[in-house]
């Protein structure tokens, strides 16, 4: 099967190498390495190094080729190319900046004080993409709880206060300890939640340590037990069959095309499942026979670009992941900035369509690079709650552009 991540990945092997070839550029016309033949070859050396590690980053991304080699070293190539070219784009980019203000007007007329005001300006904008990919690295495990309060029109007076724990992308790698896996079980486990989902992508790669991510979501602990649904990437290493047997021994459900009734109280709630469903195809077919019409109806599924037909279905919530809300995020006026929106509109929080709710989870796991930038790892408590009369909308992320009505 071919990686669907092949094509923007070569988008960004073009840039990638664009831009280390400018950057190799910029530094030869330095005064430093100009006139020095032993830093020229320097510099180009180094700007070889890169570009072949950007093509091994490339190459691997197919599963055929990755298949030839350790998953720590497919892991590591991947992510190191990445990292290198994330750098080198953001310093190109304030290079040309330091550039522009250097030969400004302002610039050329500015007195010793304000030059070097001017240096030591420039100077630090240089190292902010440097800094800011170091933090993103550091940050990227420091897994935090995440609250959110979902009104449900029309809930039953018996689900108000329902909580739910979720725990999505997990991706448990070289990038992701088993001990940090273990945290955030042990997170989950002290919500005490009254039911608890674990939404794909397990793992990242074939050679990474399912049996080991699998044992630690064994130890998940809740009132109604443990459900879930399967990611993309249970996909592409073609565990499917494996986890879910495997889970199954631990009583862990993961619902493939399938439903399960539970009960709270006088209440029952019926969690559906599919698999993960190839981002702009023809999404939940047949997933309407899963909705039961006296229960509260809540789709699993681990790519959200689902919401809106599982709101034409019926479903009244759809909690998933995917996304690792971008994994690097800027949130901008209330809206989030990140690569994931090339693909879906609902990259990370709350979205609503007429009534419906979808909650898309960040995840603790990354992929690609050990990255993660206004994007936290997080574990999710979602705590339903009966709708009051003011609007539903109100502190909700609402998804532009997109008409659903629930159940209709």
């Amino acid at each position: 099967m071919p990686n669907p991540h092949m094509f923007p990945d070569g988008a960004l092997l073009l840039v990638s190498v664009a831009a280390q070839i400018a950057l190799g550029a910029l530094i030869a016309r330095t005064r430093l390495v100009r006139g020095s033949r032993p830093l020229l070859a320097a510099v180009a050396l180094v700007s070889a190094a890169s570009i072949a590690l950007y093509l091994a980053g490339y190459v691997t991304v197919s599963n055929r080729v990755a298949s030839h080699f350790p998953a720590l070293w497919v892991t590591w190539t991947q992510g190191a190319a990445l990292i290198l070219a994330m750098t080198v784009a953001g310093v190109c980019v304030a290079a040309l900046v330091v550039l522009a203000a250097h030969r400004s007007p302002a610039a050329s007329g500015a007195g010793p004080r304000r030059r070097m005001a001017l240096q030591a300006a420039c100077g630090a904008l240089l190292a902010t993409p440097v800094a800011a990919t170091s933090f993103g690295i550091l940050r990227r495990n420091q897994i935090g709880l995440n609250e959110t309060s979902i009104e449900i029109p029309g809930l039953d007076p018996a689900l108000d206060g329902l909580r739910i724990a979720q725990l999505s992308d997990i991706h448990m790698s070289a990038f992701l300890a088993e001990s940090d896996l273990a945290r955030a079980v042990d997170m989950m486990n002290g919500l005490r939640p009254h039911i608890a989902l674990v939404t794909g992508d397990l793992i990242t790669r074939l050679g990474d340590p399912l049996d080991a991510c699998i044992a630690q979501i064994a130890r998940l602990r809740a009132d109604a037990g443990v459900l879930g649904c399967l990611g993309n990437h249970e996909r592409y290493t073609r565990t499917e069959n494996y986890v879910t047997a495997r889970c199954a021994r631990f009583g862990i459900g993961f619902l493939r095309m399938q439903a399960r009734m539970v009960r709270f109280g006088g209440a029952a709630v019926n969690f559906a499942g599919v698999d993960y469903e190839r981002m702009h195809s023809a999404y939940l077919i047949g997933a309407e026979t899963l909705i039961a019409p006296a229960a509260l109806n809540i789709l699993l599924s681990h790519n959200p670009d689902v919401f809106p037909v599982a709101a034409r279905q019926g479903y009244d919530l759809t909690i998933a992941g995917h996304t690792h809300g971008g994994q690097v995020n800027f949130e901008i006026l209330d809206a989030n900035v990140n690569i994931a929106r090339f693909f879906t509109p609902y990259t990370r929080g709350l979205y609503w369509l007429d009534g419906c709710a979808a909650f898309v989870s960040s995840g603790i796991g990354t992929v690609g690079m050990p990255v993660r930038l206004g994007a936290p790892a997080e574990v999710n408590l979602l705590t339903l709650r009966a709708a009051g009369p003011r609007n539903l909308l109100t502190g909700a992320r609402q998804a532009s552009g997109q008409k659903a009505s629930c159940g209709s």
